[in-house]
């Protein structure tokens, strides 16, 4: 390991070290004309990729290697503007953000990457000349496996938006090998199998290895005197890994911007240990190796067990300190060790609790390595550093124990017990002799094993916290963080979250959306606010038939898709009534399930006077070890089973859980659903996002009064929005006296819902496999609220049925739904974001020449 206390050597090339005092050669890039934007050029990179960088030929040539052939076409153009941008960013010495997360849900890059940089038609004609369709195409592609969830998904959102804006931001996230998990579902179970999604390459990357950081890992705390006597520490000893990292272009919309998300590899210092290897111990030799690696081996590891919870702070830290080493390495290669304006000119955003331990590493950077004193340091980590949390959750803000901490992190649990340690001073001053606040407060979570509380450090260690969404915000100033918001009621501020409208509009809904720039123009595709000048038209019978038209079709799409992997056909004349999202029970899958029973309850006994068709979508991973939330996706299945094979039920109702929920599979589900399931119980969804996704694709909402869904019925107006259930401050003054028993006896439709469980209709041959839902309904209390909210749920869905008849009315409503949704774009919130945190100038890309 190197000494800090020591000048380091000076490092030569091996032609340097080879060649006496003769002086390098200096080599400078050609300089090379644009390429072509025009078929024909495509078409001719398209085919000297596929014939000299893959070696392909006319008998060799299948398609996914004709992918791989076009992307890298693609990719070319890219990197001329993605040069030109980053040459901007150097010349104009501009501040710099960086938005740190563990998850990037990117989907598929190729449609949206010719969507931005406007070569779909070239590609498509291109590709039509060599026997292909886009759709052949774009097929080959795996979805990106870089996260889970919203979280990810809003991270891609955003620095899609960064670059239509052009904000000078990089993103920094971790290159997993394999995604969440891929999803198939056997006798009606989740069963989870590994999403290896690079295992034909991601041809879009760039490895940057001239940038590799290491991380480093154990060891402990060493005090030195340094030359000039002031008592110092490092951290020595250590077990290092490598972050290599993989560079993926992120072009803006139509503007020549082409930002960078830059990926962690992890791999070891040492291919081997060479004295074990020679000693005949393979084995051992490769230990290092393998355990490097597991860092970005997989995406979120269920930390159920100690050795889960170690990775997961392994990847946490690694994350933070590659990124954090990075930035910190090019600000030294623009202005030196000095850094008097680094706050000036630096500013990273901590897309939740994940990235947290950045505030210590930041910390031990700058006092370790680069010599700077406490307050110093400390003054430009609290001006640099800036927190979104995204959860109402208790159990979702991370703990770690401070054993784990201190043999996996002891230079950086140091700094930790010494920020807490000056922060409880703060807090004694600020409100003396109060223990009880002090411990509450505390970043240390004192008891027979102590821990590190992630969001506490992160409030501490930032300058601006936000929540994303209104209530989401609030929630967290008067509840969770109300300590936190007395002692710096300046630090908190609301960002609702928003998704980008190129995606999401653009190229998932290609029939609407080319209807909507052919009524309105095409502004709306960088100002969604655009989207009210549909509002007009949703008075004209013409506008509202073509738009039905358009539903149709996509709903055709869905139906198609719905088949081969369920197997379950949905009738086009039925309301599509769609709920994707994670399986978790806060989400309440459960409700919309017990609602399917009693609609088939309805008609098993003959009351379908008025019936409206109905066709509901269920789709969602549950987390590995969650065992509750995968019995409920069994749950489903075992209720679609019946349904879908009752001959009394017919066309009159069908229900299926498609598999593998993802981004691609979003793209197709979104712009076809019709009724959007925004059912969580109130007070615990900090936004959504697929709420917006729907939105701006003409579905009605049915939801409670959560996250974003409040404001997304302001905008919408109550008539447009099928409104239900207890608000959070019902639900807080119903918790202590509440019953679910007595609500259940007291409601005779949710009674005979309840009754058909207990009865094994849906398990016939599988006894009390059911017996936990039962449980979390009745006996073990209902938390979530499913019972209490049924019956307003019901009249709910019976107006949205009612709606549904006048099929005039739904697509006026429908159509008003997208004219205003223009607040839940992703520029809007980076917009705010930049307005309100981050301070960023526009640079506009160099030209390509």
């Amino acid at each position: 390991m190197s000494d800090p206390s020591k000048p380091a050597k000076k490092k030569v090339s091996a032609r340097q070290a080879t060649a006496g005092s003769a002086k390098p050669l200096a080599v400078t890039a050609p300089t090379l004309a644009p390429l072509g934007m025009d078929t024909d050029a495509l078409l001719s990179d398209i085919q000297r990729h596929l014939a000299y960088t893959l070696g392909r030929d006319r008998h060799t040539a299948a398609t996914r290697y004709r992918y791989t052939a076009t992307v890298l076409a693609v990719r070319d153009r890219m990197m001329e503007r993605w040069k030109a941008t980053h040459a901007a960013y150097y010349q104009a010495d501009c501040r710099r953000g960086y938005y740190l997360s563990l998850e990037y849900l990117m989907g598929r890059t190729l449609g949206n990457a010719l969507l931005n940089v406007e070569l779909e038609q070239q590609t498509s004609e291109a590709l039509r000349q060599l026997g292909l369709t886009m759709e052949d195409v774009v097929e080959e592609e795996a979805d990106a496996g870089l996260g889970n969830g919203g979280l990810g998904r809003l991270a891609a959102c955003f620095v899609d938006s960064c670059a239509t804006l052009q904000l000078p931001v990089t993103g920094y996230g971790i290159r997993y090998d394999y995604g969440m998990f891929i999803q198939k579902i056997k006798d009606g179970f989740q069963v989870e199998e590994p999403d290896h999604w690079l295992a034909y390459s991601m041809p879009w990357e760039l490895e940057r290895r001239e940038y590799i950081q290491r991380v480093k890992f154990g060891g402990e705390s060493e005090f030195y005197e340094d030359e000039q006597g002031d008592v110092r520490v490092r951290w020595v000893d250590t077990k290092d890994v490598l972050a290599i990292p993989h560079d993926v272009p992120i072009p803006g919309y139509r503007n020549g911007t082409v930002n960078t998300l830059r990926l962690w590899r992890a791999t070891a210092t040492e291919e081997f240990d060479l004295a074990e290897f020679n000693a005949g111990d393979y084995t051992a030799a490769v230990r290092a190796k393998s355990a490097a690696e597991n860092i970005s081996q997989v995406l979120y590891p269920n930390d159920k067990s100690e050795n889960g919870k170690e990775l997961r702070l392994r990847q946490q830290y690694f994350l933070a300190s590659a990124s954090l080493q990075d930035i910190l390495r090019r600000w030294i290669k623009e202005h030196g060790a000095d850094f008097t304006t680094f706050a000036d000119k630096n500013v990273m955003q901590l897309n939740d609790t994940h990235p947290t331990v950045a505030v210590p590493e930041l910390m031990r950077l700058l006092m370790d390595d680069y010599r700077l004193g406490w307050d110093d340091a400390w003054a430009i980590t609290t001006k640099c550093l800036a927190y979104t949390n995204h959860t109402l959750l208790p159990e979702a803000l991370e703990k770690w124990s401070v054993p784990l901490f201190k043999s996996l992190l002891p230079r950086v649990l140091d700094i930790i017990f010494e920020i807490n340690a000056r922060f409880m001073r703060q807090v004694a001053y600020r409100w003396p002799g109060d223990g009880a606040r002090q411990a509450r407060m505390s970043i240390i979570e004192e008891g027979p094993v102590p821990h590190v509380r992630m969001a506490y450090l992160a409030i501490v260690g930032t300058f601006s916290v936000n929540g994303v969404a209104e209530l989401h915000s609030r929630l967290l100033q008067e509840d969770l963080f109300k300590d936190f918001h007395a002692l710096w009621p300046q630090k908190f501020n609301n960002k609702t979250n928003g998704v980008t409208q190129r995606r999401w509009l653009g190229l998932c809904n290609p029939r609407l959306s080319a209807a909507i720039t052919e009524t309105i123009g095409a502004g709306w595709a960088t100002d969604l606010s655009q989207l009210k000048k549909l509002l007009p038209h949703a008075k004209d019978a013409a506008f509202r038939k073509r738009w039905r038209e358009i539903k149709r079709a996509n709903k055709a799409e869905l139906a198609a898709v719905i088949k081969h992997d369920c197997g379950v056909d949905f009738p086009l004349d039925a309301l599509f009534d769609v709920q994707v999202k994670r399986i978790h029970e806060y989400k309440r899958q459960l409700l919309n399930a017990l609602h399917v029973i009693h609609l088939y309850d309805r008609i098993k006994r003959g009351d379908t006077k008025n019936w409206t068709k109905r066709a509901v979508l269920f789709g969602g991973k549950a987390a590995p070890g969650y065992a509750i939330a995968k019995l409920i996706i069994k749950f489903i299945n075992n209720i679609a089973a019946v349904v879908n094979t009752d001959p009394d039920v017919g066309d009159l109702l069908k229900v299926a859980f498609v598999p593998n929920y993802r981004v691609s599979l979003m793209e197709k589900i979104c712009p076809a659903t019709e009724l959007s399931e925004q059912i969580s119980t109130a007070g615990k969804e900090a936004s959504g996002t697929g709420n917006m996704k729907f939105m701006i694709n003409g579905a009605l909402t049915i939801g409670t009064l959560d996250g974003a869904n409040i404001e997304i019925r302001e905008e919408v107006g109550d008539e447009h929005f099928f409104l239900f259930g207890n608000t959070t401050e019902q639900i807080e003054k119903l918790r202590p006296r509440y019953k679910p028993q007595t609500v259940i006896d007291g409601d005779a439709a949710l009674k005979r819902v309840i009754q058909l469980i207990k009865s094994g209709h849906f398990n016939q041959v599988e006894p009390g496999i059911f017996d936990d839902i039962l449980g979390t309904l009745t006996s073990w209390g209902d938390y979530w609220m499913v019972c209490a909210d049924f019956a307003d749920y019901v009249k709910a869905q019976e107006r949205a049925a009612q709606l549904y008849q006048d099929q005039e009315r739904w697509t006026t409503s429908s159509i008003i739904n997208t004219a205003t949704s223009g607040k839940f774009s992703a520029d809007r919130t980076i917009e705010e974001y930049n307005r309100g945190i981050w301070k960023l100038d526009r640079v506009v890309a160099l030209p390509v020449s």
